[in-house]
């Protein structure tokens, strides 16, 4: 008959966490700390099996829980969020690559904008050239939706 000792749960929680770092997906690192930490509860107490792989099943699931209500909601990118996006609209920039109604640009910003000099763009139409100065009239998800902008009158001296 096997028995379940702590080292087999440590030994376990090391590679799910060292799993974690080929996969960059988050996945195996909660499973592999609830791992650990049934590891060291039956090092101090000692428990039966069923009630350690029902322990490593309720931290499994605690830490996940955690980690989606709690711990990644940090991570999200604002401005994918729509946080900031009144910032950005009236903000003008040059265009290094032209966008098109199926084909995103890219537009630049003298000065960062929310942490970027650099921006995707679209337009609704309007035919844009390279190096053609625009502004940011409306934000949609990560993307800019830009439109030619307007140039100050002409002042005629005498």
């Amino acid at each position: 008959m096997f028995v379940i000792e702590p080292w087999h749960w440590l030994v376990l929680g090391g590679v799910l966490i060292i799993a974690e770092m080929f996969l960059t997906t988050f996945a195996t690192l909660w499973f592999g700390i609830a791992a650990v930490i049934v590891a060291l509860l039956s090092w101090l107490l000692p428990l039966p099996e069923f009630l350690q792989v029902i322990l490593w099943l309720v931290f499994s699931i605690l830490m996940v829980v955690v980690w989606f209500k709690y711990v990644k909601p940090l991570s999200v990118d604002r401005t994918k969020a729509g946080l900031g996006g009144s910032i950005i609209i009236g903000e003008t920039g040059i265009i290094t690559k032209v966008p098109t109604l199926d084909k995103v640009g890219t537009i630049r910003f003298s000065v960062p904008i929310v942490g970027a000099t650099e921006w995707r763009c679209r337009t609704r139409g309007e035919p844009l050239e390279l190096g053609q100065r625009v502004v940011v009239v409306e934000v949609i998800g990560n993307e800019l939706v830009v439109a030619p902008a307007k140039l100050p009158p002409k002042v005629h001296y005498r």
